[in-house]
């Protein structure tokens, strides 16, 4: 049994950072521009913070989450400055793209929201829509990460848990270690990994940055 997934509640999402694009993003930005990719994949897109930076680029946006609302402001911001944006809405776990579409594939602070199971299906849908030679740029949870083990957090299986609190309420969070990360990624090209340890509202949180590569 896989849990279900569930859409971030973006009425209770007030912080002006989920509408900037991540800093780390601008590098890959840059790097899939100098190698040519054209078709973009925002898994997980949110408010669209990477996905109006990368149609403003010049690529072909694909913006994907499971949240009518969000999907909606992305759409909207697009027709208002003109860009032609695809969006879907829908569970990351079932992509409604062709097989080997997509050059360079962003899922940043996305893929986790899943149970063990879950986590193997959205990385088996990502390499079957990546082009060969694509890259893609995932975080994910660390078992460091202080809410991995907060004893108000109902543990469904070895590595998740679902929240209690904030907007990802009643979402299901994925943590692994590095040698898990490791195996999720056995079917692809692991070019860098890297542990970040960040402090946001005063709380204290460890992801995986991962690039790979098809």
């Amino acid at each position: 049994m896989i849990v279900d997934s569930k859409a971030w509640n973006w009425d209770k999402v007030k912080e002006q950072i989920w509408n900037e694009p991540s800093e780390d993003v601008y590098y890959y930005l840059h790097r899939w521009q100098q190698i040519g990719f054209k078709k973009f994949l925002d898994l997980g897109c949110g408010k669209g913070r990477h996905s109006h930076l990368f149609a403003d680029s010049g690529f072909e946006v694909f913006s994907f989450d499971l949240s009518e609302k969000a999907i909606n402001l992305v759409k909207n911001k697009a027709e208002r400055k003109g860009q032609k944006i695809h969006v879907n809405i829908g569970d990351i776990k079932n992509l409604p793209y062709k097989s080997e579409t997509f050059g360079c594939i962003l899922s940043y602070h996305t893929i986790y929201h899943t149970d063990t199971k879950g986590i193997n299906i959205v990385l088996d849908e990502i390499y079957r829509v990546l082009k060969p030679d694509g890259e893609i740029f995932i975080t994910l949870n660390s078992k460091d990460n202080p809410s991995f083990n907060n004893p108000d957090y109902k543990k469904i299986d070895n590595n998740t848990i679902i929240k209690t609190e904030g907007p990802e309420v009643d979402m299901p969070h994925y943590y692994a270690n590095i040698e898990e990360v490791r195996r999720l990624l056995e079917k692809f090209k692991i070019i860098r990994i890297r542990h970040i340890e960040e402090f946001f509202n005063d709380r204290t949180s460890w992801h995986y940055h991962v690039h790979a590569q098809k």
